[in-house]
């Protein structure tokens, strides 16, 4: 049961995080030659998410919210891999669950969504080129996930603000991702809205969204190795 509990608490945080990121992204636009607010409203509502959901599920599945951040755990010993696997498929699901409620409240309401598509990743800001987005996404995701590592380590004393510790730092990825590949850092995040893309017509996102789970997840490996080496107690 309380694996169970585990799953259900990422699904719903998944959930939650593509409905207010990608819904303020989708509410607002995020242009970053034309729309400054939007692309800082965007960037405070992803983070945001991560400080409350760290909060509200954090004690009860680790607030992964995250494949690549469910990898790096993985990889540090921090879980079994079965646990991994329905880590994974937990937060696939809630990501999907997230872009299905947005796409009921923009239909029904008749709101126009300024990304085109949901809210998805995609490679426009690094005019198309694959490496420049693997190498974009791979960096933000190692600089994020080494973060969490850090504030959650056993060694760390960051007490109770560890959650805004992740959050402002989700923040910080995102200023500079945004305007480069919409940031990802989160395969369950892009994948989601991708789909929902695709099933509305615009196939694009879901086109590209192969390089939104290697380079988070190569992103999140060297994280967690770097990590593993850094609090090494071996001389």
């Amino acid at each position: 049961m309380n694996s169970i509990k585990k799953y259900v608490a990422e699904c719903i945080g998944t959930m939650v995080l593509v409905l207010i990121g990608c819904g303020t992204a989708m509410l607002v636009g995020c242009d970053r030659d034309i729309n400054l607010p939007g692309y800082i409203l965007t960037a405070f509502a992803f983070g945001l998410v991560i400080v409350g959901m760290a909060y509200c599920v954090g004690n009860i599945s680790g607030c992964h919210i995250n494949p690549a951040v469910s990898l790096a755990v993985f990889i540090n010993g921090g879980m079994t891999v079965g646990d991994f696997i329905a880590y994974i498929i937990s937060q696939c699901i809630g990501a999907l669950a997230g872009s299905g409620l947005l796409a009921a409240i923009f239909g029904l309401g008749e709101i126009k969504d300024k990304t085109g598509g949901f809210g998805s990743n995609g490679l426009a800001g690094v005019n198309g080129s694959i490496a420049a987005g693997l190498l974009v996404e791979a960096l933000l995701t190692f600089v994020f996930v080494l973060t969490i590592l850090g504030v959650t380590s056993k060694k760390a004393n960051h007490g109770s603000f560890g959650g805004v510790v992740i959050g402002f730092t989700l923040v910080l990825v995102h200023i500079l991702g945004i305007g480069l590949t919409g940031t990802s850092v989160n395969p369950a995040r892009s994948l989601g809205p991708a789909i929902m893309a695709a099933a509305m017509g615009n196939t694009d996102p879901i086109s590209q969204v192969w390089v939104f789970f290697v380079g988070p997840f190569i992103g999140a490996a060297l994280a967690a190795v770097c990590y593993k080496f850094l609090e090494s107690e071996e001389k």
